[in-house]
């Protein structure tokens, strides 16, 4: 078998190589004493691998490719890097149950990006899926042995997989994002005196500091129920027009006359009856998901607007890239693997018992050569 490029010895007289410089690239040159061959030895892992360092060292900054040294170094750099894409990275499986770990959705272009981190900001696992469903956070939930507590702001799909799959683990309720639902619901300025209240009361819940200061809130909380009980129960109905139908646009016979003011202290309400506003002065967790959201989710988004343009699948796998550097693992790239899709070849012209007979001779069909398609003049009016 004939010696490779990257053999040793002289490909012509087999004779040791000794180094002899470097080429104006700075490859080492080989020189056969010999013969006086030259040749430079090329490693394909080694090429590759500086590709790919290329690629990332790209991916994650604020550079353009044309930034790299132009037009044609950025063809040339798509051209080299185009295999980077192929490529697969995960994180390693976690073996031991973390402390703390918050958890967030995020949405990118159709797709929703869940991510899960522990309390010092290192991604423990991520899950693709097209919406935040039961389903999808169970999937991303079953990849991390069950922590102490999780902190989450999260819906019904996300409660309902953590019942299911975490079901000892302590909860604590995002209070920012407490605090943004009940400003959703009464606005910043609320017409009412049972509004005003009730927006002051959502306003102490993030000074609390101790657990006294909790119990004091909670006994100002259901101290407002008693108050205005009456007000967040009374209801409006609809007029009976002549033909029998209700004077209502969405066909109701009766609703809450203040439904927002309802919704704002049910939101509240619902989570202190749980026992997950105040999980962290208990456990000394955080309180809120906003290291999450503002240390993984929005550098992400931020690489995405920086480098827009790209197809879904490639923010995508830039989004995953991202979370293997916040997880300080980019120095293991090059081990991760790539995903080589089957070349697709042309379709060659079947076979035949007996010769092509070639075009017909008479048959049916129309054909140009016949004159039937020739026009003179405008659409062959001239």
């Amino acid at each position: 078998m004939p010696k490779t490029s990257n053999a040793t010895h002289c490909l012509i007289c087999a004779t040791p190589l000794v180094k002899n410089g470097k080429s104006a690239a700075g490859t080492q040159r080989w020189r056969c004493p010999n013969c006086g061959a030259s040749s430079t030895r090329k490693r394909a892992d080694v090429t590759r691998k500086h590709q790919l360092d290329t690629f990332l060292s790209w991916l994650l900054s604020k550079r353009a490719q044309t930034d790299l040294g132009g037009p044609s170094a950025a063809r040339a750099f798509r051209r080299n890097t185009a295999w980077c894409w192929d490529i697969t990275p995960s994180l390693p499986a976690v073996t031991e149950p973390p402390r703390v770990v918050l958890l967030d959705g995020t949405y990118l272009g159709s797709w929703c990006l869940l991510v899960a981190i522990s309390e010092d900001l290192t991604p423990l696992a991520w899950q693709w899926c097209a919406r935040e469903s039961e389903a999808a956070w169970a999937a991303l939930l079953r990849q991390i042995p069950a922590p102490f507590v999780v902190v989450c702001d999260g819906g019904s799909g996300l409660h309902a997989a953590l019942r299911n799959e975490w079901p000892d683990t302590l909860v604590q309720r995002c209070i920012f994002h407490v605090w943004m639902n009940l400003r959703t619901h009464l606005t910043l300025q609320p017409r009412t005196t049972a509004g005003q209240s009730l927006l002051e009361i959502g306003k102490q819940l993030r000074r609390i500091t101790t657990t006294d200061e909790a119990t004091a809130w909670l006994q100002q909380l259901n101290d407002w129920f008693l108050v205005y009980e009456a007000i967040i129960k009374e209801r409006t109905y609809a007029k009976r027009r002549a033909d029998g139908s209700w004077e209502s646009s969405t066909g109701k016979r009766w609703w809450y006359t203040h439904e927002r003011l309802r919704r704002g202290y049910h939101s509240m309400q619902r989570f202190a009856r749980a026992g997950h506003l105040f999980t962290y002065l208990e456990v000394g967790c955080q309180k809120t998901t906003s290291r999450l959201e503002g240390g993984i989710n929005s550098i992400i988004k931020e690489a995405l607007r920086l480098h827009r343009g790209m197809s879904e699948t490639h923010q995508q796998r830039a989004a995953e890239w991202i979370l293997i550097d916040r997880a300080g693992l980019l120095h293991t790239a090059h081990t991760f693997p790539a995903h080589n899709p089957a070349n697709t070849s042309a379709k060659r012209r079947p076979l035949f018992s007996e010769p092509d007979p070639g075009p017909a001779l008479y048959d049916t069909g129309l054909a140009a050569e016949e004159g039937l398609w020739l026009r003179e003049g405008w659409a062959g009016r001239g």
